[in-house]
């Protein structure tokens, strides 16, 4: 599986091609669409409706909105955040982990999960969180078998939904820059 940066144009505009594949990716999650009410009509998701969600995504500093491919196809999208709004939280965050729904079970979610979790290593971070609706005990199932903990509970920013908020230690809290191998 390759992860890299959503592409966009000079406009900083999603190129059309990709924009059909996220359409499509996006789609295909109609039972996620209608737990979470981020599309009107989980049965007709549109291009311009998903190119307007991610530009919000993007709008948001520190944002980045990652495309998974596996043989060339598009598998997964996730969207993290270097830092939460709440400047008292410390950790990077991801804001969504989508895998196309004809895809579910063959382990990319897994994957997808885990290279996001070796960025955020590889910038030095030690832990990452994110949020789960609560009426969607799949997703924290998922979440909580890749070793993530529940850390609290509350209600998300966007529109006030009930959620579990999870975290992930990404280093050994005991360890220090001494003990790591060379």
């Amino acid at each position: 599986m390759i992860l890299d940066p959503l592409p966009r144009t000079p406009d900083h505009d999603i190129p059309a091609p990709v924009l059909t594949e996220l359409t499509a990716l996006y789609a295909s999650n109609r039972a996620f669409h209608a737990l979470s009410g981020d599309f009107p009509d989980p049965d007709d998701v549109r291009p311009e409706q998903v190119a307007a969600v991610l530009a919000d995504e993007l709008a948001v500093p520190g944002a980045q909105v990652l495309l998974a491919r596996s043989e060339g196809r598009l598998v997964g999208i996730a969207i993290t955040l270097d830092r939460h709004p709440d400047p008292v939280d410390p950790d990077p965050w991801i804001g969504l982990l989508m895998v196309d729904a004809t895809a579910h079970g063959q382990g990319f979610g897994r994957k997808l999960a885990t290279l996001v979790e070796d960025r955020f290593r590889a910038d030095g971070r030690a832990a990452v969180r994110l949020a789960v609706l609560d009426n969607n005990p799949e997703a924290l199932a998922f979440w909580t078998a890749l070793g993530y903990d529940t850390l609290g509970y509350g209600r998300d920013r966007e529109l006030d939904r009930p959620c579990t908020v999870l975290q992930k230690q990404l280093t050994d809290p005991s360890s220090t820059d001494a003990e790591q191998p060379a």
